[in-house]
């Protein structure tokens, strides 16, 4: 069986970056071809019209998880895959609201106004505060047990934030913002009591600690009220002789912030999942596409991780490449930055398969490779996880709207929304076309390629 993890990931001159074997490039000039065909003759059928449609569609209702909204979305992107007759199925999963009943945080007895993450622990705690800075999990002192983690926020989720200190036995949680703006962070794990306060306040407290010990009480109950999200998937299969036994993914999350419109977040990435199935129904292949929506992004990835870990792994084995879009229609995301800021994010800054073909895709069709980038975030996360060549394609820096009740589809781009996807369908027909027949042996990418990594900050 063909192992994605020692045999895939194929710069565009035909080179394995992580596993260092190298393919002779040969047959260059029929790849190239092949490819050019595909995008002359499919990928200009992509319509920016009918993502449009659909984005106004989404977005008319706000998607928050969990709610008759998202159901309503959900029920539309299944009957859309339906129509299209793929093998659609609803997947359900738990996720659960928290009721806040008491939240405060006081540190030398005065009360800091604190917010209680969602999903935090309940508990009465009283200790000594450690500054932990990110808590990215190897940087974590072990001095941190049963003290009080102070943690700033930025790189990695809340989740991972407050599971990387539980881990390493913090009674409790006091995370500060990053930016000026608000202390109303995002999920927990509710394994211990997690409060956010602003960015003032946490630097002031890193230079308290600087001067000595300091010590703080988090007050926190929560009531735990149980929900269901769900991930929508549809498969479309190659003709049984000429399947080559390996799986493709696409795909974008269709909830939004609580009372957001979600127009470009992501009702966009919704659009082009659906656009590209459309394309593809059509379009001779040999490997199996699965067109993936998912529930919950918004509260920490929680669709995409709960899809990946129920997949049996004879299915995790035979997955070769996960293209993941989010935030791809923004009219005013991106600065100046070519191709309105199109940028791939992987999750070890690494170049990757996905991001091979979508830099050679984007400079066959725009005269402009598409840089990469390091960041988590979104759903490619749970993917990489597990071993499987993974990017998130994204307009970068996101645009003023983003989580705001102003992402609506008067900000929408359609112009970005056709590059981005046909991009995407580009890079990932490269795999699944039928003179490919199997990536262990096959030369996906049609001509040598150059792209720059970018530190180049989401928001």
């Amino acid at each position: 069986m063909f192992r994605k993890k020692t045999m895939i990931t194929v710069l565009a001159i035909g080179m394995l970056l992580s596993s260092g074997v190298v393919y002779a490039q040969t047959n260059v000039a029929p790849n190239a071809q092949a490819s050019t065909a595909f995008d002359n003759k499919v990928i200009k059928k992509i319509s920016a019209e009918n993502m449009y449609n659909t984005i106004k569609y989404l977005s008319s209702v706000p998607r928050e998880a969990g709610t008759a909204g998202e159901v309503r979305g959900v029920e539309y992107i299944e009957g859309q895959f339906k129509s299209l007759g793929l093998e659609t199925r609803r997947i359900p999963f738990p996720i659960y609201d928290y009721k806040t009943n008491r939240q405060w945080a006081k540190v030398e007895g005065v009360d800091l106004n604190g917010r209680a993450f969602s999903g935090s622990g309940s508990g009465n705690v009283t200790a000594e505060l450690v500054n932990v800075g990110k808590a990215i999990a190897d940087t974590i002192p072990d001095n941190v047990s049963g003290k009080i983690a102070l943690i700033e926020r930025g790189d990695i989720t809340f989740l991972e934030k407050v599971k990387n200190v539980a881990a390493k036995g913090a009674a409790g949680v006091l995370m500060y913002n990053n930016s000026p703006d608000g202390n109303n962070f995002g999920q927990a794990n509710g394994e211990i009591p997690a409060v956010a306060i602003t960015q003032a306040q946490g630097q002031e407290l890193v230079e308290k600690l600087k001067n000595g010990a300091v010590t703080a009480t988090l007050d926190v109950e929560i009531e735990k009220i149980k929900k269901t999200s769900y991930v929508v998937e549809a498969k479309l299969k190659p003709n049984k002789n000429k399947d080559t036994g390996q799986i493709v993914t696409i795909g974008a999350h269709h909830d939004s912030v609580p009372n957001g419109p979600g127009a470009n977040d992501d009702a966009s990435g919704v659009s082009a999942v659906l656009e590209l199935a459309r394309i593809f129904v059509n379009t001779p292949i040999d490997t199996e596409v699965r067109f993936l929506t998912f529930g919950s992004e918004e509260r920490g990835m929680m669709g995409s991780s709960f899809y990946v870990s129920q997949l049996p792994k004879s299915d995790i084995d035979r997955m070769v490449a996960h293209f993941q879009m989010d935030m791809i229609g923004g009219a005013e995301a991106g600065e100046d930055n070519p191709l309105g800021g199109l940028i791939m994010y992987t999750i070890d800054g690494h170049k990757n398969l996905v991001t091979d073909l979508g830099a050679s895709a984007s400079s066959r069709m725009y005269d402009v490779a598409v840089p990469y980038g390091q960041l988590g975030r979104s759903d490619h996360q749970p993917f990489h996880d597990v071993g499987i060549p993974s990017a998130l394609f994204i307009h970068s820096p996101v645009e003023p709207q983003y989580h705001k009740p102003t992402d609506t589809i008067e900000h929408i781009s359609k112009e970005k929304l056709q590059q981005a996807t046909s991009i995407v369908g580009a890079s990932a027909y490269q795999i699944v076309r039928p003179d490919t027949p199997a990536l262990d042996r096959a030369h996906v990418s049609p001509a040598s390629v150059e792209y720059d990594f970018e530190n180049r900050p989401v928001d």
